[in-house]
Formats: C-alpha cells, structure tokens, sequence
C-alpha cells in the first residue's frame, strides 16, 4: 500500500474517532532529505513521510483533554498557572469544581492561542490519548508506555516512542524538517518564516514576521502571521511559545529525571533564539508560560495492513455511534 492511501486511512481513522478535538494537519514529503549541519549536530534529515500539527495545540484543544481525562486529575495535567491568575504570566485554562468534578474551559478570547505551563509529560499523554481515539481513551499507553501512574511517570529517563506510533511529539528532525526546510532548493532557511532573517512585531501579513521580543507581550491567536509560514505551511514555529520535541537530551541523568529538547523561541525571547542555530532543552517537569508543544502524525509504512488498518476505522465508527 502507498505511503498516500496510508497518510489517507490513518487521517480518515483520526477523523472517525470519538473525538471532539480535531487537528489542521500539515504534509511533509520529501523522504530522505539531507541533514542540516549545525553546531552541535546535523538535523532535519527524516527517512519517511508525515504530517505535523499546522498550529500548535490551543487552550480550546487541551481544555478537550482536560474534560475527557482530568476530572480528578491525579496526574497533574492542569497547573493552576494556565487560570490566568494575574499574578501569572497569562495562561488560558479555567478550571472549576472540586477533585472528581472538575471542569474546564478556555478563556475568552484566549481559545485559540497555544496551550503554555505544560510539561513534557502532559504532551505526551495528549499524544496517548490522541493516538488511543480520544474520549475515554488510556493516556499512560500507545505512543509511549509512562509508568507508575504518577505525574514524572517512573521511567521518565527512557520512554521512547513505541513501534506503530501514529500521534506523536515530533522529533527533533521532524520538528526542523516542518520548520526550516525548502523542499524546492533542497536547502534549509535560518528561520521558520520561509527566509533567513525574521523579525518581532505586532500580528501582520507581511512576511518575515514573529511574536518574539515581547513585541506583543503576550501570546497570539494561531495563525497571526499569516504571511510567515514554513516552506511547508505550518504556522508560529518560531515564536509565540517554544515547542516541546521528543529528545531527551540528559546525559547520563537516573530515573525519573529528563531533559527534553525545545525548539522556535517564545514571545518574550529575542528573534535569534528562533534560528536553526539555535537550540535549548528543560526538566521534563517544567510548566512555564513560555512553552507548548505540537504534535505529530506518523504515517504507516507501505507494508502496512489495508485490512488491519479499515477494521480499525470500523472500530472507531462504532465508537463514536455509541458516544
């Protein structure tokens, strides 16, 4: 089966699900492009197809998250950050009732800017439950196997993306691959804007452009630059908030501890910290407003199964139905 039918089945899967949050996907091709070299290592370079998140994940999407899996929240998946407090740096998440009936909703006018104060973790259990078909949906399996059932699962030092992943944290490659490369020059650009110089403004149409800088002061509405896409089409991967990646880059670190990549800047970093050149990582547990996430799509392999995969769309009708 092509990668296309695949891409295709897998996206119709998702759609299927019991859902109530829908992602805008972005297609990256070019299969087997060269890496970067950067100081530091060669990034960029992805042997298959795949699609990443457009936008990165709103407060809209993960306030959907929440009230699908947070009603008790044992796992600490809502920090009292995203409240909006205003002794905070400004989140988007309100959460009302007590332990076993809580429930959450956007702020207004805050719905569609990324979801910030998240951790590694809390990506990783949005991407389990994406994966899983939402709803009621495990969020400890599927992607990744975080056990213990605690907030740092306890082999936060060495979860992995498991084998037949389809929503994932992307990459460190993937990840640079959405932003920075140009599949037309098979070159990569110095900055996800398309071009090799950005600059920090107000919301504008005029290319080139980023919330970076404290030139806004405050996160932004997905899309608001519209004029400063990635070669691919995705939106705000540099600026706005960094982006959690799945590389864990503590060296040598014992359980439960972790290092996890970030990527793209935020609002209140300069433009330089948006450059390719440019990389960081932080505590898997860090819930800062200055960082969010996206997630990935992984595409299946051409060997994959038609019939295992249309049994699974089946499934996941009969899910919904039942809803």
């Amino acid at each position: 089966m092509s990668r296309l039918c695949s891409s295709l089945l897998l996206s119709l899967l998702i759609a299927a699900s019991a859902s109530a949050v829908a992602m805008d996907w972005t297609p990256i091709g070019n299969p087997g492009n060269a890496c970067d070299p950067r100081p530091g290592g060669c990034y960029g370079a992805v042997a298959n197809g795949f699609s990443i998140g457009t936008y990165e994940v709103t407060n809209a999407q993960y306030a959907e998250f929440l009230n699908a899996k947070a009603r008790a929240d044992p796992l600490f998946l809502y920090d009292e950050r995203m409240g909006n407090n205003p002794s905070w740096s400004s989140g988007g998440i309100r959460r009302v009732g007590t332990p076993g009936s809580y429930t959450y909703a956007p702020i207004g006018g805050r719905e569609n800017m990324p979801v910030n104060h998240v951790s590694w973790f809390d990506a990783a259990r949005f991407a389990n439950w994406m994966n899983n078909g939402q709803g009621g949906a495990d969020t400890e399996t599927g992607s990744y196997t975080l056990l213990g059932g605690t907030p740092t699962p306890i082999n936060a030092s060495t979860v992995g993306r498991n084998a037949g992943a389809t929503i994932v944290v992307p990459s460190e490659d993937e990840w640079y691959k959405a932003a920075y490369y140009d599949a037309a020059s098979q070159t990569y650009f110095d900055y996800p804007v398309g071009g090799n110089a950005v600059s920090c403004s107000l919301p504008t149409a005029t290319p080139g452009r980023a919330n970076c800088g404290s030139a806004v002061a405050d996160l932004t509405d997905r899309g608001s630059y519209p004029g400063s896409a990635s070669p691919y089409g995705t939106f705000d991967q540099g600026g706005n908030v960094s982006e959690w990646l799945e590389v864990n880059l503590c060296s040598g670190c014992s359980s439960p501890s972790s290092f996890w990549g970030l990527r793209g800047g935020s609002h209140d970093l300069v433009n330089a910290t948006l450059a390719a050149s440019y990389r960081s990582g932080s505590d898997g547990n860090n819930q800062v407003a200055g960082i969010g996430f996206r997630v990935a799509m992984a595409v299946p392999e051409p060997g994959a199964n038609l019939l295992e995969i249309a049994g699974l769309l089946a499934v996941a009708s009969l899910r919904r139905r039942r809803a």
